[in-house]
């Protein structure tokens, strides 16, 4: 990581303290019947993911859980309109983006982040902050061979990567780090949109998110 980088996450405020509030974690679960947890989608472009996501958001809604999907490119609209898309600035995109999903999840909210995030040290980082505040991370890999993704090509810009118009593409000419051991699994080249969102509705029964 280059000191560019690093000065970007380090805190530069200085004579700051956290404060608590009056209102617990749990006081917040007992008001919305759920806890607050973060579903972090990764894979490829052209996966699934934000598909997947937004079907889940729906089912959520439908059950009267309070979901939140972060994605991607709206992120880019505005948090971090600033970034690119070199390593260093992927690396602080997905930093930002996991600190603000830790605040959703600690404010009970179901929160579905959609983003490649193609580094397993970023994922990492940010299965660590939310670990280190005590809240469930949940991290889904999005399986869909390239070949699919190429064949989906949503935006067009494994067209774009290929013809030499896009340097750094994910996939292409940029590595895609395959998670280690994810908590969940979506083949998405398998599975259709319901059935991959109720496989996440399912995760998250089984691990105490929401109620069956």
């Amino acid at each position: 990581m280059t000191n560019e980088s690093t000065n970007k996450a380090t805190n530069q405020s200085t004579n700051i303290q956290w404060h608590d509030g009056e209102v617990t974690r749990e006081d917040r679960a007992k008001v919305l019947g759920h806890k607050g947890c973060t579903l972090w989608l990764t894979g490829l472009s052209g996966s699934g993911k934000s598909t997947v996501g937004v079907a889940l958001e729906q089912v959520l809604n439908a059950r009267g859980v309070l979901a939140y999907r972060l994605d991607g490119d709206n992120v880019r609209h505005g948090l971090n309109a600033n970034l690119g898309f070199g390593a260093d600035d992927r690396t602080e995109n997905i930093r930002r983006i996991g600190e603000v999903a830790k605040l959703f999840a600690d404010a009970g909210v179901v929160t579905i982040s959609s983003f490649i995030s193609p580094y397993q040290k970023d994922r990492d980082q940010v299965r660590k902050i939310h670990e280190d505040a005590g809240l469930t991370f949940l991290e889904v890999f999005i399986n869909t061979p390239i070949e699919i993704c190429e064949q989906r090509d949503p935006k067009g810009l494994y067209k774009k990567a290929r013809a030499g118009e896009i340097k750094g593409f994910t996939g292409i000419d940029d590595p895609y780090e395959v998670p280690v051991n994810p908590e969940i699994e979506v083949k998405t080249g398998e599975l259709g949109v319901e059935e991959a969102a109720n496989q996440l509705v399912e995760a998250l029964q089984e691990s105490g998110i929401v109620r069956r």
